[in-house]
């Protein structure tokens, strides 16, 4: 990619405009390919990518070691331009259910040594808590971090789906880069405090969910069935009637690209793309692509260019809070603390 690399914060790594979220070629969206997620990451890494995302309980270590072999397998000039975030902390049980989250500082070491031994590496470049132990106080989580950095194990502080508050008590106890959280057209809700807040701290945005998993792709369908073991079968915007609202949405969009002859979710992409000069901080979006074909697709974004008009139409289109649902589960809404 030749777009201008993008810095995460004023503490942070210069990366690349678009990032690759690795989740979804271990976990959450249905069955997966590895030999065709390898080759994702490849061709990812070919084009310029150097952000890889993951944490270590996608998967329960699965997509670690899946990153750790396509970095193994790569051409060594391409293995060293990767950047690697990792989050930490989410507890799962044997048959998959989740248990809370852990944020103590013995955890995080212990996380970090697993993670580093997974992976293949000596460091990690960016490490976050994947959610805020509301038994732990971040400046202890953030602290325990920072020694890792001080040892060499981490190259930079992290947070994730944390509210302004949490932010501003995390910044005062150590150097944040960038705060990972949802972002999209019809995911919002950050623009209130949160991104104002991470302007005024120099702290960058690596969003996740651009297209809103694949619910603003321009291909899913309202008769579309999810196996029990997508997070979608249980997710309040892809149910009913909420499914049909939305994809209403995205056949407004559509009309936005097909005008400029690209697709919704190339839309999408550049909509994220263009919205850190407007809000004042970098922010990098995460491709959740699990096939080289879909990456592809994503990193077209990078060639087209929103103007004041079209992003006011595609603001008309879909104007903030029009999204119908959650976009998680009660039971998960419940630990965001960027939420409350």
């Amino acid at each position: 990619m030749t777009t201008p690399t993008r810095t995460l914060g004023t503490t942070g790594p210069q990366v690349s405009p678009l990032g690759l979220g690795c989740m979804g070629m271990s976990a959450m969206y249905g069955d997966t390919d590895r030999g065709e997620s390898i080759a994702t990451i490849h061709a990812a890494l070919e084009a310029g990518v150097t952000l890889l995302d993951t944490g270590d309980f996608y998967g329960m270590g699965h997509n670690e070691l899946l990153i750790g072999e396509a970095l193994r397998t790569a051409p060594a000039a391409r293995r060293e331009q990767a950047l690697l975030s990792v989050k930490f902390g989410a507890l799962r049980a044997p048959d998959g259910s989740w248990s809370g989250y852990d944020g103590r500082p013995a955890a995080v070491k212990n996380f970090a040594a697993h993670s580093l031994q997974r992976l293949g590496v000596d460091h990690i470049d960016v490490y976050r808590l994947a959610r805020l132990d509301p038994a732990v106080p971040i400046e202890e989580t953030v602290g325990a971090v920072a020694e890792l950095v001080e040892q060499g194990y981490v190259r930079h502080i992290g947070l994730s789906e944390v509210g302004a508050e949490t932010i501003r008590r995390a910044a005062a106890t150590a150097p944040i880069a960038d705060l990972q959280i949802e972002y999209a057209i019809i995911s919002r809700g950050i623009e209130r405090e949160i991104l104002p807040t991470l302007s005024e701290l120099g702290i960058a945005v690596t969003a996740y969910g651009v297209l809103s998993r694949g619910l603003i792709s321009g291909r899913l369908t309202a008769d579309r069935q999810f196996a029990a073991h997508d997070f979608r079968a249980h997710s309040p915007r892809f149910q009913g009637d909420n499914l049909r609202h939305n994809l209403d949405l995205v056949e407004a969009l559509r009309k936005i690209a097909e005008q400029k002859g690209v697709t919704v979710a190339q839309i999408a992409f550049a909509w994220v793309l263009a919205q850190g000069p407007r809000h004042g901080t970098d922010i990098v979006p995460l491709v959740g692509a699990r096939t080289r074909e879909r990456l592809a697709e994503a990193l077209g974004a990078l060639d087209v260019p929103l103007d004041a008009a079209d992003l006011a139409a595609i603001e008309a289109a879909v104007p903030a809070d029009a999204a119908a649902g959650d976009r998680y589960p009660a039971v998960f809404m419940a630990d965001l603390d960027s939420e409350r």
